[in-house]
């Protein structure tokens, strides 16, 4: 389905399969043998939104799930594998955030981040989570169906991003005079190129002397890139191997991306007095240890993750 300006989703719908299909990676990889990282709760979340196609691409495999030829069954796990070296380094960055001292802790488009249940927050901590209010909606029934506990305070900012969520966010609480850590994981292809740059013209006016910023950036050839091309014929395959297994419903990733020229992000921060580092991915996995053979590492995203401090 198209992308409208001003569309909104269930979780099982559109955009909100994405977050299901993160959460299932995140399951995989917590139930291999030797996890990056650990999500108890993604499972939760796919137990709550029933059988679908989101876990026949990255979920945990079970016997009946032989469809994938080899090499896509490669390709899906180098996908599983750059989930979780994202996963790992946005935690890594809030945990650093707080050690310095941060106290607040901004999740824009949280989808189905189960980091304020599942990090070692240190007391004080406020996370605030801005998403749909659908998306939302489902992730804490889901977690209090659980039973499951935040281990901060977290606050719901229940509001699209299209929308004046600065306002929001302030009217919930964050202060603008003490330092903050935001992140932007998995979200920029997902928006038309004017809205991230008010997303990151927001993030700099709510950000004061010593803020935090990390962020999957795109590259600035996205529009033209040749991993593009190469997405869309490995997500139709696997489209087809879903249907033959009777798993329906699965978009094209793809088509729910907006392909036009992009501000870059790491140069605009620096602009604007923000000290950055940038880290592509093949040089992320790299360090985490989960750098593809050379004849998959080119099914990686050729994104790149960017971390900022503002300066005085």
């Amino acid at each position: 389905m198209p992308r409208r300006h001003d569309d909104s989703w269930d979780i099982t719908e559109s955009v909100g399969i994405t977050a299901l299909g993160v959460a299932a990676a995140r399951a995989s990889e917590t139930e291999s043998a030797d996890p990056l990282i650990r999500d108890p709760f993604a499972q939760l979340f796919l137990d709550a939104a029933g059988d679908g196609p989101w876990s026949f691409y990255f979920g945990p495999r079970s016997g009946e799930d032989t469809e994938l030829d080899a090499e896509s069954e490669q390709r899906r796990r180098v996908m599983i594998d750059y989930m979780a070296c994202r996963t790992a380094f946005f935690d890594e960055f809030f945990l650093n955030a707080t050690e310095s001292g941060i106290r607040q802790i901004v999740i824009v488009a949280s989808g189905l981040d189960s980091r304020a249940w599942r990090l070692p927050w240190p007391d004080g901590v406020v996370v605030y989570e801005i998403d749909q209010p659908r998306v939302l909606e489902f992730k804490s029934a889901t977690m209090h169906a659980g039973g499951a506990e935040p281990a901060c305070t977290r606050v719901e900012v229940a509001v699209d991003l299209r929308r004046d969520w600065p306002t929001t966010l302030r009217d919930k609480g964050f202060d603008t005079s003490a330092p903050s850590a935001w992140s932007t994981e998995g979200l920029l292809p997902y928006l038309p190129a004017d809205a991230q740059d008010l997303l990151f013209e927001r993030i700099d006016a709510l950000s004061c002397p010593d803020a935090r910023l990390a962020i999957e950036s795109l590259p600035i050839d996205f529009p033209d890139s040749p991993w593009v091309a190469r997405r869309r014929e490995q997500m139709e395959r696997q489209r087809a191997a879903a249907a033959k297994a009777g798993r329906t419903g699965m978009p094209n990733v793809p088509d729910l991306w907006y392909f036009e020229k992009r501000t870059d992000v790491a140069a605009w921060l620096q602009s604007r007095g923000w000290q950055v580092s940038v880290e592509p991915s093949v040089d992320l996995l790299d360090r985490y240890r989960r750098l593809p053979p050379d004849d998959l590492a080119q099914g990686l995203p050729p994104n790149k993750f960017v971390t900022a401090r503002r300066g005085e």
